[in-house]
């Protein structure tokens, strides 16, 4: 079943052996000459990127229409293409044979930790079919095809890796595997998602007498959706074997189960207790396919169904371009559903779980997904509007001494709608006072041309030339990283100018202070304002983005700082009594009281605390500085089906969000440098 492949480059690890049945490792693998066990993946610490095609036709359908037997597997990579974004930490893919004999392989997987991974697995799928002459895949007919050309599948799982906890190596990309003889027992899973509540839903394992592996989120999911399918294998064979009215036996009763398995009941039994957000994709070894969404949609799952295939991505403008559709026909995974493919062709989109409060990630919105989805482009450039108001306040509405920029690259849809929004206010202003001097009779031909001809400076100061995640990049690396990935601009900024420059989103303050402020000053100009795009981010994330430690965050060292030059510190003791107090409780009775902290301070006190800390202290230049941010009202008007603001407000959409919240500060306060769940 597993296959060995050709010869591949070290950075790739195929499966060539499994473990007994219903385990999931630990498995030992040779790298750089010696042995090293490897444990399950930990959680995924990122938006990584999700993806899965099911192909509605033979190899031999693609060749004949498209010229290409490998039509399927290529649009997966060029779709891995489209989502590198989500994803450089490690790739991999796992692929389903249909009409397989016994005794051949019908489950591979291949993965790759390594620099370029995308085109490492993209040159080990294809090979065999490049390496052929077309005239010989011409002649052959599906069986053979999918015999003479290994990966050559009917259904694809990709994933792509981003993370921001846990370590490296390829033991933590997906696909992750379930080993069974029986085919539809056999499982790949991969996953976009954390879990809060892993520990417990490891001892559940252990309460139905399993004995999982880790208790990575990963491990235990995994362990789950397996052990329910499981079950619904027996309760089938139950219901049609030799005991029953049917009284199948053998091929004939696995044939049936396997015809037979409702995913929809599998994972209404796995999800039970689940607390996260999450977007699975899974395949089974009989060739059916799933994608399950959490019950709160906070993580984005999208799909079409053409002619030819049923594709699933984590965001809908790759799917869109890459299969020339209309981006209306690209729909959302419903929230609490799932999404099934069976190996005969049936599609059914159906709750498995009771959908609650759609709490969709903003996140997802302003930064991590590309900008060609025409809804986060709309979305983006609706946020640079609402910043232009308090930016022209900031300027003194004086436009013809600023430069208006943007960093990093995903800011500049933002930075679009800022401009343009700073243009019409300006030329409405100008306009209002050329009109009050025609009223009063004083106008001039010189005032005519001054308030006509006015722009605003658009400029690209700064160019971001690698395509780098710096603000997960670990501390000892980050100033030294970002100094040699920007370049900027000479000449464009006079001394007497503003230079305003739009953000996404500023979470620890860190790439500002110790990089990007010290880049702007070269230009000398007479003072910087950074725009974040968002609001501050004042509470963690576990629900796939894993911000986790409350005392990293810059507005969060702000509001210490203020309550201390105050002599407020009290309140910080207060907060920790209170935490303590309910660290017993089930998540479900916990509150929030971190937000007393943040209840002291308005939303300027914060940012100007925070323009004070993220000035450098070793820059000779001595401009002002003002790190001004989105309001949570003009984000939530920017995006309004987008309610996952959590991280911004403190109103988390699980009890697992306040848990975390809760371990989070005590962990600041003991002085723990761990992750809070």
């Amino acid at each position: 079943m597993w296959g060995r492949g050709k010869s591949e480059a070290p950075a790739i690890r195929r499966r060539t052996s499994a473990p007994a049945a219903g385990s999931t490792g630990p498995w030992r693998t040779r790298a750089n000459g010696r042995t090293l066990r490897l444990p399950m993946s930990d959680a995924i610490g990122h938006e990584c990127g999700l993806m899965l095609l099911r192909l509605k036709h033979p190899p031999s359908y693609y060749r004949d229409r498209y010229g290409d037997v490998g039509w399927g597997m290529r649009k997966l990579v060029v779709m891995m293409e489209k989502l590198r974004n989500r994803g450089q930490d490690g790739a991999g893919v796992a692929t389903i044979k249909f009409d397989v004999p016994a005794g051949e392989k019908f489950l591979l997987r291949v993965r790759s930790d390594k620099r370029s991974a995308i085109e490492r697995i993209a040159a080990i799928l294809t090979a065999d079919i490049d390496r052929r002459k077309p005239g010989r895949l011409a002649a052959m007919d599906d069986r053979r095809l999918r015999n003479r050309c290994e990966f050559l599948g009917d259904v694809y799982l990709g994933h792509l890796r981003y993370g921001t906890h846990g370590g490296g190596g390829v033991a933590v990309c997906h696909p992750l595997t379930r080993k069974s003889i029986v085919s539809s027992r056999n499982l790949a899973m991969a996953g976009n998602f954390n879990m809060t509540n892993s520990p417990e839903l490891f001892r559940q394992l252990v309460e139905y007498g399993l004995h999982p592996i880790g208790e990575s989120d990963t491990a235990v999911v995994l362990e789950r959706i397996g052990y329910e399918l499981d079950r619904e294998h027996e309760r089938l064979a139950s219901t049609m074997g030799p005991e029953s009215f049917r009284g199948l036996r053998d091929r004939a009763l696995a044939a049936a189960v396997s015809e037979d398995l409702d995913l929809v009941r599998v994972l209404q039994k796995a999800s039970e207790g689940w607390d996260g957000g999450y977007a699975f994709a899974g395949l089974l070894g009989n060739g059916d396919a799933f994608v399950c969404r959490d019950p709160n949609g906070i993580r984005p799952a999208f799909w079409l169904e053409t002619d030819e295939v049923v594709v699933m991505a984590s965001e809908r403008g790759p799917i869109a371009n890459l299969f020339d559709a209309s981006p209306a026909d690209v729909v959302e995974v419903p929230a609490g559903h799932l999404l099934e493919i069976k190996r005969d062709g049936r599609v059914r989109c159906e709750a498995f779980t009771e959908p609650r409060e759609l709490r969709r990630c903003t996140f997802e919105r302003v930064y991590f997904s590309r900008g060609n989805d025409p809804d986060i482009y709309a979305e983006r450039k609706r946020l640079g509007r609402s910043l232009a108001p308090r930016v022209l306040e900031a300027i003194g509405h004086d436009v013809d001494h600023a430069v208006f920029s943007f960093i990093p690259n995903t800011a500049e849809s933002a930075y679009i709608g800022l401009v343009e929004e700073v243009e019409r206010l300006h030329r409405s202003r100008q306009a209002d006072e050329l009109w009050r001097r025609i009223e009063s009779g004083s106008v001039s031909r010189d005032d005519v041309m001054s308030l006509a001809t006015g722009r605003v400076r658009a400029e690209k100061v700064a160019h971001k030339d690698q395509k780098m995640r710096t603000f997960i990049t670990h501390d000892a690396a980050r100033r030294d990283l970002v100094m040699h990935v920007y370049d900027i601009t000479r000449g464009i900024v006079q001394a007497d100018d503003a230079l305003v420059v739009v953000d996404d989103s500023i979470v620890r303050g860190t790439t500002l202070r110790e990089s990007i402020i010290t880049i702007l000053s070269r230009l000398n100009p007479a003072r910087i304002i950074i725009c974040s795009s968002c609001p501050p981010i004042m509470y963690p994330d576990c629900y796939g983005i894993d911000m986790s430690q409350l005392g990293r965050f810059i507005a969060f060292e702000a509001a210490v700082a203020l309550l201390e030059e105050r002599g407020e510190e009290e309140l910080l003791e207060e907060v920790e009594a209170r935490c303590l107090e309910q660290a017993a409780l089930p998540p479900e009775r916990m509150v929030n009281h971190v937000r007393a902290i943040y209840d002291r301070f308005t939303l300027p006190e914060l940012e100007a605390k925070i323009s004070e800390l993220v000035r450098p202290r070793h820059i000779a230049w001595d401009g002002p500085i003002d790190v001004l941010y989105q309001s949570v009202d003009d984000l939530r008007r920017a995006m309004p089906e987008h309610a996952g603001d959590w991280y911004f407000t403190g109103d988390f959409p699980t009890p697992g969000g306040y848990r975390v919240l809760n371990r989070s500060y005590l962990n600041w306060r003991q002085r723990v440098d761990a992750r809070a769940y």
